[in-house]
């Protein structure tokens, strides 16, 4: 009896060890499980808010030493300038470009270019849309301590261009930097829009109206008095 006691002992006693293992196995995965939920419930808007707030763009290699530099002046118009702000706009200005000169399908001049055009070859490319899709596309960004004017040369004639004028928040239009991609066939010109060989002045009522119709997807609804273009009518353009 004695015998059969304890083997009965050691039974039980192996049945409760093996119960309270088993007990600690449930509850640790349980804590697991709910660390996982934690975890997932507190990174998944963190990253995904970090990525819409930094967009990344692909900058060609030839362009990387250019980009940087006019990173550099962009975040020297003013102590108050984000360099991360002017580093993205720079990146996106860039891959815009790379990504119009594609879509464009520019060959030779800027004025064979707008021949192209005039004949039906070519879609777009007029100097006015380039300024508009590059505006549209950093406007997208929604800096805070950058802003993007309208700028145009020699308004209302057959030698009218355009481009966008970079400025640290609240400065004025001739103190920008300029970008520019039509004279150089749908590569990125920038500089001192003071500078330029070009006498640039603002029209920040044209750069509302793109913004306007870029919310109706209606880009380029109006004509401009450009080289080779093919349907002219008075552009709806008022000066400030």
């Amino acid at each position: 009896m004695t015998l059969l006691k304890t083997v009965y002992i050691s039974i039980k006693e192996a049945m409760i060890f093996t119960a309270r293992v088993m007990k600690w196995q449930i509850q640790s995965l349980t804590c697991f499980g709910a660390c996982l939920v934690i975890l997932g419930v507190g990174t998944g808007p963190v990253l995904g808010d970090e990525q819409q707030r930094s967009p990344s763009f692909q900058v060609q290699k030839g362009d990387v030493a250019k980009a940087e530099k006019l990173a550099g002046e962009l975040a020297s118009l003013s102590p108050r300038v984000n360099r991360d702000e002017a580093k993205l706009l720079v990146d996106c200005a860039f891959a815009t470009v790379t990504k119009l000169r594609r879509e464009y399908r520019m060959f030779g001049t800027p004025i064979f270019n707008n021949f192209l055009i005039y004949h039906g070859l070519r879609k777009r490319g007029y100097c006015y849309q380039w300024s508009e899709d590059l505006l549209i596309a950093i406007d997208a960004l929604r800096l805070k301590s950058l802003e993007l004017h309208w700028g145009e040369y020699d308004p209302n004639t057959w030698r009218e261009n355009n481009c966008i004028v970079v400025t640290a928040k609240g400065q004025p239009f001739k103190q920008g930097i300029m970008l520019e991609c039509w004279r150089h066939l749908g590569h990125l010109y920038f500089g001192l829009v003071a500078s330029d060989w070009e006498t640039y002045v603002e029209n920040s009522a044209y750069a509302r109206r793109v913004r306007e119709r870029a919310v109706g997807s209606n880009v380029s609804k109006h004509d401009h008095p450009v080289a080779f273009q093919r349907s002219v009518v008075a552009k709806e353009k008022a000066g400030d």
